[in-house]
């Protein structure tokens, strides 16, 4: 979609910019030599959103929005994906009448039209749609499952060898099968939503696997004799030493691909049969998501917003490696982003660039730890600080001399739950009465995968299942399971299941799933899944949370060195849900499953 600078204005104009930062704009697009359009979203003056619905009413042209994942791979091969690509055109449905629907970036662009008519027949209707949902469209003529054939034409010609061999210059290059191998390989892994890409050398090949919502899934096997340059060309992008193999490396880069920023964090791990390589993908085009996106609700939503608008103190967050702590960090500092403070976070790796915030990489080699950045950060006159990990007695003591000195400090803990969080600190060494008078708020956390809101199934449980379930939630006597379901009422006022409440499976959720004396329903994934879930019953991930509150009388049980049994029974009681508890309701509102929920805390 590409607007005239001229009509840009006239929109930004209705969409209520003023002169001033019309003006301001015309400075910078004739100094970058950029479009009015670009400079516009990019200075967050108008979404891009709000500037396609603007210019759809101007051409008189409707707009569409759409899921990428529900358009029929049959309906979308109407049209080869050579001449989509070259006239930023997708048939995305056909109406009763035959009538191929389309969407276009250009609408106004007569010869792509006449083509189109040529191509189709003139049963066409064009819907206007913006830059990044047409590249996410475009994106769906590559099936996530299509990875195998199409590694094997790029590396067909690579001979019949096994050994691995030495990478040559030729291999590096930037059109070479190797360098193709790798983008394949990005690709695929940000169409099938995964978090982390696995290169694995084993004794008679190499095995890449990507991890998809939490659960690892072996992708393709690839000739051993691949290995060197492979790993030589992810060395090459991430800026490591390509003739260093025997020490671990870790690295970074960027990919722009269906509309968004990439960053691949790379680690590089010399093993027995080679060098394995890890790269962490990380959206930097995805803002951060409310409290409640993230599946916060009820008392830890208000504890937690409670807790970060105190002027000082400590909030920890508790769980183990891939649990989304980072996550919830990133949300917290993003809420907390103004003008008038100051942020600085020392972290190991930095995973979310925050801009207007002081982030600082760990590099031990040249001095820079947790406890030298932090010492650093405090002279550096913060508001707040966030540390990326309290791994050791000093980095716990400074963080809670920071938070008795005015700072609001948030920081990581492994450990098993809250409760658990408040014993360790004294373990490392910090006096009870520190701990009771710095720390506002514990949040422990896991993620579990959610369930499909398009093919998801609701089921009765049968007795044996419904004993089970009041063994593990200690649902025995009347009252918890009143208690249940009174908390199931909550989270559906709070909105939980609330996604699957405008999806085809809206009749499911909109009522409750338990009365006072008993549970009416459960859910589980569809056994083939479908489309939208890539046939796995399950998209996306949400969390479960605890988030315990330092009360007077849970002070009282840190100063009197209590057992973390008895400081969660204390939480409990006035009113902190368990990870188990949250996940529970959640799987009663049909967003997650219970066999996810023991998944995750079957060890609490």
């Amino acid at each position: 979609m590409r607007i005239a600078d001229s009509l840009t204005e006239r929109l930004l104009k209705k969409a209520g910019t003023s002169d001033q930062q019309l003006a301001e704009l015309h400075q910078q697009a004739e100094k970058d030599k950029k479009p009015l359009q670009d400079l516009a979203v990019k200075n967050n003056l108008i979404s891009e959103k709000d500037l396609t619905k603007l210019y759809a009413a101007e051409i008189e042209v409707p707009m569409i929005e759409l899921n990428p994942k529900e358009i029929k791979k049959e309906v979308l091969k109407l049209l080869p994906e050579r001449i989509a690509r070259q006239y930023h055109a997708v048939v995305f449905d056909t109406d009763q009448n035959g009538t191929k629907l389309i969407a276009m970036e250009d609408p106004d662009d007569i010869q792509a039209l006449n083509f189109l008519q040529k191509q189709l027949g003139h049963d066409i209707r064009v819907y206007l749609t913006s830059d990044t949902q047409f590249q996410a469209l475009i994106d769906q003529y590559r099936e996530s499952g299509a990875i195998g054939s199409e590694l094997t034409k790029v590396i067909s010609d690579e001979g019949e060898s096994d050994e691995a061999e030495e990478a040559n210059a030729d291999d590096l290059a930037e059109d070479s099968p190797i360098a193709q191998t790798v983008n394949l390989l990005i690709e695929y892994a940000i169409n099938a939503g995964a978090s982390d890409i696995h290169i694995e050398p084993r004794e008679d090949f190499v095995l890449i696997r990507y991890r998809v919502d939490g659960l690892l899934k072996e992708v393709n096997k690839l000739p051993r004799k691949m290995l060197n340059a492979l790993v030589s060309r992810i060395k090459i992008l991430s800026n490591l030493k390509i003739d260093e193999h025997r020490a671990p490396q870790d690295g970074r880069f960027k990919v722009q691909m269906g509309g968004g920023l990439y960053a691949l964090r790379v680690s590089t791990l010399p093993i027995a049969d080679g060098e394995k390589v890890v790269m962490r993908i990380l959206n930097e085009s995805s803002k951060a998501a409310a409290f409640e996106d993230l599946g916060f609700w009820g008392y830890a939503n208000d504890t937690l917003k409670h807790a970060i608008t105190q002027p000082h103190g400590m909030i920890l967050v508790t769980g183990p490696t891939g649990s989304g702590k980072s996550t919830t960090l990133f949300s917290v500092l993003t809420m907390l982003n103004t003008p008038n403070v100051n942020i600085s976070t020392v972290e190991d790796p930095v995973e979310y660039r925050i801009p207007g915030v002081n982030q600082t990489q760990v590099n031990p080699i040249a001095g820079m730890t947790f406890t030298n950045g932090l010492r650093a950060l405090l002279r550096q006159d913060p508001n707040i600080i966030m540390v990326g990990e309290i791994r050791d007695g000093e980095t716990a003591e400074l963080g809670v001399q920071a938070a008795l000195t005015g700072h609001l400090v948030f920081s990581t803990l492994h450990t098993n739950n809250a409760a658990t969080c408040l014993p360790r600190l004294l373990e490392m060494g910090i006096e009870p009465f520190l701990i009771a008078s710095t720390v506002r708020a514990v949040v422990g956390q896991r993620l579990v995968r959610r369930l499909c809101s398009e093919c998801k199934e609701a089921y009765i449980p049968d007795e044996t299942q419904v004993k089970q379930l009041a063994k593990i939630f200690n649902l025995s006597g009347g009252e918890s399971m009143k208690h249940i379901h009174e908390l199931e009422e909550q989270a559906f006022e709070a909105g939980v299941g609330k996604q699957a409440r405008t999806s085809k499976t809206s009749a499911l959720t909109a009522e409750l799933s338990t009365t006072p004396s008993g549970i009416k329903r459960l859910y589980k994934a569809h056994d083939e899944g479908c489309a939208a879930c890539n046939h796995t019953g399950f998209k996306g991930r949400i969390g479960i949370y605890e988030v315990l509150h330092n009360s007077e009388a849970i002070q009282k049980l840190i100063v009197g060195n209590s057992t973390s049994d008895t400081i969660q029974a204390q939480a409990i009681q006035e009113g902190m849900l368990t990870m188990q508890t949250d996940g529970f309701i959640k799987a009663l509102r049909g967003e997650t499953t219970i066999e996810e929920i023991l998944r995750v805390t079957a060890a609490e």
